[in-house]
């Protein structure tokens, strides 16, 4: 099944305009800025984004520049982000691209697969978006496209090394055109072939999308669901971080952490998880970003 003309040229005449689309974006910041937006989007939306990454590039447009900074300095930057290890690995990103590559963020995929926090998707996607290289890129929106129009489910079941093989069939020849579509199919998943509300009546490959041919059936969802924030450790976290953010570079005493939480034992265990991720220290009764 070959959809690639139907949705590359979809999204030529409807894709967002975005930052690291322009062409002015990658000539100031080259692979560099594709490799932190690629970061930052991890399980974040687009809108959050944006004015992180531009904060972000101004403050270290290169890896160069990222490596002389502290722990303190990135996960401080971070912000509201969520995700904050990632921050930390973008770090050791930097600090290795510096060591290992000269500065320059490396082209071939097994390199940028040995990068601190790089996986199969970021690194095709720099390979792809930066250097031109013709990969199947894969992320959460182009797995639901294809579980749809071509396997005619609702939703993707679990992710594997399968999704590449899957979307590496229906890559066009041209290096530039698998360029195009691979930003495109992300694109279809994420503003029409959404996960809960579908608009097939503007998806460009309707008439050819196995799922809808067979009636949009619901044939579930194995995929694994995360716990409800509110309430949760993962919340625990994020308030014990806000807290060593607002009082960087002192830290807060220990035993006044976010004092008036109601779950004890929950913010002990932020704190505990937090110092073991590398993203808090504790010395002196006192907790702070790492130094």
């Amino acid at each position: 099944m070959r959809i690639a003309d139907e949705v590359s040229g979809w999204y030529r005449s409807s894709a967002r305009d975005l930052p690291w689309r322009r062409d002015e974006f990658h000539d100031r910041y080259g692979a560099w800025g594709t490799l932190v937006s690629e970061f930052m989007l991890q399980q974040t939306p687009v809108a959050r984004v944006i004015p992180h990454l531009a904060a972000w590039l101004e403050r270290w447009p290169d890896p160069a520049a990222m490596a002389t900074a502290s722990p303190a300095d990135v996960v401080q930057q971070w912000a509201n982000l969520g995700y904050p290890r990632r921050a930390l690995w973008l770090h050791r990103a930097a600090i290795e691209i510096t060591e290992r590559h000269r500065g320059d963020v490396p082209r071939d995929v097994d390199a940028l697969l040995a990068l601190s926090g790089i996986g199969d998707y970021t690194a095709r996607a720099v390979a792809t978006f930066s250097f031109g290289d013709r990969h199947p890129v894969v992320d959460t929106n182009t797995r639901r496209v294809i579980a749809r129009a071509v396997e005619g489910r609702s939703q993707p079941g679990a992710a594997s090394r399968r999704d590449l093989l899957a979307m590496a069939e229906l890559l066009p020849e041209s290096a530039a055109e698998s360029a195009v579509f691979n930003a495109a199919m992300m694109e279809l998943g994420a503003v029409v072939c959404t996960a809960r509300s579908p608009r097939c009546d503007r998806c460009p490959i309707q008439g050819t999308c196995a799922w809808v041919a067979a009636g949009r059936p619901d044939t579930g969802d194995a995929r694994p669901r995360q716990a409800r924030y509110e309430g949760s450790d993962r919340q625990a976290r994020g308030a014990v971080l806000k807290a060593l953010r607002d009082a960087a570079p002192d830290g807060v005493a220990l035993d006044a952490v976010i004092h008036d939480w109601v779950d004890a034992p929950q913010r002990d265990r932020a704190i505990h998880s937090l110092i073991g991720d590398g993203l808090a220290e504790a010395s002196d009764g006192m907790l702070r970003l790492p130094r």
